[in-house]
């Protein structure tokens, strides 16, 4: 079986998926046992947009999503440890136990969130992308957002600004077709997100998320052109969350037959099978992957579990950049 990539890449990809996976279903299970709470949302079945990303980028070039942030911020190299003590609302989280599932930052790690504000991710994506382009360096920017966020006034005002400047950043829309519940059909009368970039005539493609040979291909041209000071691009990346918007969602809006279809697409079973076709890997090195995984995920429960709580004078850190602000308190 010929293929682009090399057996380096795809041991890569079914691994950081794995991880991805585990750490997610692991994540649905502690909530459901109320050791993380408030919103938290899976990224189960979106596997491949954050593998196909992380090789088709280089680690200087900068991600920033939306609330629906663990697996992109473990794919860019936030510790899984790290991830999941933020969720519990851990000091040792990567936003000091502060910002929990949905507001994942690391600044070494070139993450730039996790943002709750549906759309606003859009417009700070476009301001760190003017930001490379003002230092002068070959960086870009990768702003990936849902098919809901693409009715956000805010998307149209960044657009425009962003090929007029030229700059560096690529526009990500993982359709995932339900937004918060509601099916594209039902909001918007144009079905394919990535023919909004007509109206700037910005350069745009539509993927198929499901594949993380589509997905590293797609974003390698729209990185490469950015790079090139050819401006900014949209990437529709039609995907497929397995589990609802949020931990409390039943997705009763979608069938299970059409569930059923979607996982037929998985995408790590499809580089498993790439692997196993090519005997890049022996059953026992494929069993040696899932055991680091296993292990991985274990270890960073437990390491949430031990971490302590936040101290109390770090409540009005981290507010403000003046760290002498003349807070009003009790």
């Amino acid at each position: 079986m010929k293929t682009k990539f090399t057996k380096e890449t795809y041991l890569y990809w079914y691994e950081l998926m794995l991880l991805l996976r585990r750490f997610e279903e692991k994540t649905g299970q502690l909530y459901g046992m109320q050791k993380i709470r408030g919103f938290c949302h899976l990224y189960i079945g979106q596997e491949a947009i954050a593998a196909g990303a992380m090789t088709a980028t280089k680690p200087e070039d900068k991600f920033i999503t939306a609330y629906r942030d663990h697996a992109l911020a473990i794919a860019k190299g936030i510790s899984a440890k790290a991830c999941m003590a933020e969720m519990y609302g851990k000091a040792t989280g990567c936003s000091k136990g502060k910002g929990g599932s949905m507001h994942f930052f690391s600044k070494e790690h070139n993450f730039f969130g996790g943002h709750g504000i549906v759309g606003a991710q859009i417009g700070t994506g476009a301001g760190l992308a003017l930001a490379e382009q003002y230092q002068g360096t070959d960086n870009v920017v990768l702003c990936f957002f849902g098919d809901g966020a693409a009715r956000q006034g805010m998307l149209h005002e960044t657009f425009n600004m962003a090929m007029t400047w030229k700059l560096p950043v690529i526009f990500i829309c993982e359709n995932n077709m339900y937004a918060m519940g509601t099916s594209v059909e039902r909001t918007s009368n144009v079905l394919d997100i990535y023919k909004l970039a007509d109206a700037y005539e910005m350069p745009a493609d539509s993927i198929d998320g499901m594949s993380c040979e589509a997905v590293h291909e797609g974003v390698d041209r729209a990185v490469k052109r950015a790079r090139e000071n050819g401006g900014p691009t949209l990437l529709e990346i039609k995907t497929y969350r397995y589990r609802g918007h949020s931990m409390s969602d039943p997705a009763k809006y979608r069938t299970k037959e059409e569930l059923e279809e979607y996982k037929q697409k998985d995408p790590i079973q499809q580089v498993l099978n790439v692997i196993e076709k090519n005997k890049w890997a022996t059953e026992a090195e494929i069993e040696a992957i899932n055991d680091r995984v296993k292990a991985e995920v274990e270890e960073c429960v437990q390491f949430a579990e031990e971490s302590p709580w936040p101290s109390d004078d770090e409540l009005l850190k981290d507010v403000y950049v003046q760290e002498d602000y003349p807070f009003i308190v009790d």
